[in-house]
């Protein structure tokens, strides 16, 4: 069986472009790698990339120049669930970081391994988790 070296890239489609750069940018602390119009690429630690699409952009298969190759159309709609890793002494500090924000903590969770999850939400809805290690076997 071939193996898989984990995710690399996650997409969340959104329905305003500048608002979601404000508050990954501002909010979260991401910074944009690549964007333009419809989409935004954002170095999301651990060789992970976060891309948020402009939701209906992205319904077109997009050419690549000098024959680099094409990539099929997709969208998305709803609230999704992403989950992004966070050391343990790093959780008080975001904590802080979304009450300066004014963003509410929607649920906390203290799991059996020993990890932690906070749960809040992005302005297009979308449940975002900052979780410390000890959520899963692998994690």
């Amino acid at each position: 069986m071939p193996k898989l070296d984990g995710i690399l890239e996650t997409a969340l489609y959104v329905t305003d472009m500048s608002r979601a750069r404000r508050f990954f940018e501002t909010v979260m602390g991401l910074e944009a790698f690549t964007a333009d119009h419809r989409f935004t690429a954002y170095d999301a630690g651990s060789n992970t990339v976060l891309l948020l699409f402009l939701e209906g952009a992205t319904q077109e298969t997009v050419t690549l120049p000098d024959g680099m190759g094409t990539i099929p159309p997709h969208d998305g709609t709803g609230r999704v669930h992403l989950a992004l890793a966070i050391e343990a002494d790093e959780l008080a500090a975001w904590e802080a970081r979304l009450a300066d924000h004014a963003i509410a903590i929607e649920g906390r969770t203290h799991w059996p391994r020993g990890g932690e999850s906070l749960y809040f939400r992005d302005p297009d809805g979308h449940l975002l988790e900052l979780a410390t290690p000890g959520v899963w076997p692998n994690y």
